[in-house]
């Protein structure tokens, strides 16, 4: 019994892929992230956000945040704003090889034809939020996530190429 026990406990051990930062000093990466909107599998439009991160234990990651506060008139005729642009948030990056393992979080908003409209109208809002570990091959540019908006034929992308920092 003792012995069984032994093996399937041997057979259920993963290795760890630790860094020991006595061992190994941490390693800085360049994120280059582009938001693709595509049209029928066209690009019709892309944005390019660079940020930096490190795989050294404890970094509290890394955060872009770009966009505008829309004026809207709310009930009772008092203003009130909308959030609308890109936030992309970075953490736990850790080095694996060929592969930078990172968790992303995406949030791409925008109001589709600006914030024009009738006096008295709250402004439609088309969001795209994605969370996720992901593995991305070092120097080759990976696409992340991607979503189809729900009331035509275009997608929205979101690829990131991580290069490292000498």
């Amino acid at each position: 019994m003792k012995l069984t026990a032994l093996m399937l406990a041997s057979c259920l051990a993963v290795p760890a892929v630790a860094q020991d930062p006595a061992k190994d000093p941490p390693k800085f990466y360049k994120l280059d992230f582009v938001v693709k909107e595509l049209d029928d599998n066209k690009v019709i439009s892309a944005k390019n956000y660079s940020t930096f991160t490190s795989t050294e234990g404890g970094n509290r990651g890394c955060a872009i945040r770009t966009g505008n506060r829309v004026p809207y008139q709310g009930v009772g005729g008092s203003f009130q704003y909308a959030d609308v642009g890109v936030n992309i948030d970075c953490q736990g990056a850790r080095d694996a090889g060929s592969q930078l393992i990172l968790t992303v979080m995406a949030e791409i908003s925008s109001i589709p034809g600006g914030a024009e409209g009738p006096p008295n109208t709250l402004p439609t809002v088309r969001q795209n939020r994605w969370n996720s570990t992901v593995p991305i091959p070092i120097g080759k540019p990976t696409t992340l996530f991607s979503s189809d908006d729900l009331n035509s034929k275009r997608k929205m992308q979101l690829e990131v190429t991580a290069t490292p920092v000498k």
